[in-house]
């Protein structure tokens, strides 16, 4: 009878260690991160931009951590944006009610909705950024994010800037069921009140991007950036492979992909996005000097690539 006290014993033990392992919420507030190696400290992660110096993979990050690493801490001002008065307009509730999933989303990230705009000035131009925050709901967008959306774009046609957009995120919150789905079109007619007024829409892709997201604003841009290693699809690989009965390559639904394949114009490192957009945005709004003068052997050959696929 020694052996079943044993296994009875260490049944025990291994319910104390479950039970001492440290939660989710206690891993995210922790000094650590996991990445290619195993844990790395938070503090030598952010000082490369969020970015692994072994592998090179970029973590995702808040709209604040994007807005740092864009504009430089400091540079830019966030604006205050509109939040409908119900925001729970069908008393949704599955496992939960979606009131605690949003009050808990919002206690968690500081965010009043997933999407967040800001001003602020890149190799002197004033433009208008927007970015999602994929901790916010998977950074799935509702009424609240469409709404702020089309401030952030009513504001850049107001002060006559460019609209920059970071997008990530799952795709139309089904919380609010037809009431998010709305926000496609919503959006899509804002973005095209900004290119009746001439100016540049820019699109950076952002890990992940899918859905209705992927559908709508995301791929509306002049110009398409995607962040190195970033994921962007719209249906999930299983559901496409179960749909065409074939394959696929190891790097589909990524941004490298899909450059390969024309759907997106320039995969950038996290570090060379400022530069490389400031460069962008400085050749459409026609304020290079290269290109002011005709001389566009005088810029880089990635520069006239741009060129040619903004015309």
């Amino acid at each position: 009878m020694n052996w079943i006290k044993k296994a009875l014993n260490f049944g025990q033990n291994i319910k104390k260690i479950l039970k001492t392992r440290p939660s989710k919420k206690d891993i995210e507030n922790s000094d650590w991160i996991s990445c290619c190696t195993g844990p790395i400290l938070k503090k030598d992660l952010e000082s490369n931009l969020w970015v692994c110096k072994a592998c090179g993979k970029h973590h995702r990050i808040s709209c604040v951590q994007r807005f740092d690493t864009f504009f430089g801490k400091g540079n830019y001002e966030i604006l205050k944006t509109p939040i409908p008065g119900i925001e729970d307009a069908l008393n949704w509730t599955d496992t939960k009610p979606y009131k605690d999933r949003l009050k808990e989303a919002k206690k968690k990230t500081g965010q009043d909705c997933a999407v967040m705009i800001c001003k602020g000035n890149i190799n002197n131009i004033k433009i208008t950024a927007a970015a999602i925050n994929f901790s916010f709901l998977g950074g799935s967008i509702s009424s609240s994010e469409g709404e702020a959306i089309i401030y952030g774009v009513q504001h850049a046609i107001d002060n006559k800037t460019p609209f920059v957009f970071f997008t990530s995120g799952g795709g139309m919150r089904m919380f609010q069921s037809a009431i998010a789905l709305q926000n496609m079109t919503r959006t899509t007619l804002a973005i095209n009140e900004l290119k009746k007024n001439n100016l540049p829409y820019i699109v950076c892709i952002v890990d992940p991007c899918a859905g209705g997201i992927t559908a709508s604003f995301a791929m509306l841009g002049d110009i398409h950036f995607g962040e190195t290693g970033a994921l962007c699809a719209f249906a999930g690989r299983r559901v496409v492979q179960a749909t065409v009965k074939e394959e696929l390559p190891n790097d589909f639904q990524t941004v490298e992909y899909l450059q390969k394949h024309g759907f997106i114009d320039r995969v950038v490192n996290r570090k060379d996005l400022p530069s490389e957009i400031g460069n962008i945005l400085s050749i459409l709004l026609k304020k290079n000097n290269a290109v002011e003068s005709g001389n566009l052997n005088a810029t880089s050959e990635n520069i006239e690539q741009i060129t040619k696929a903004a015309s």
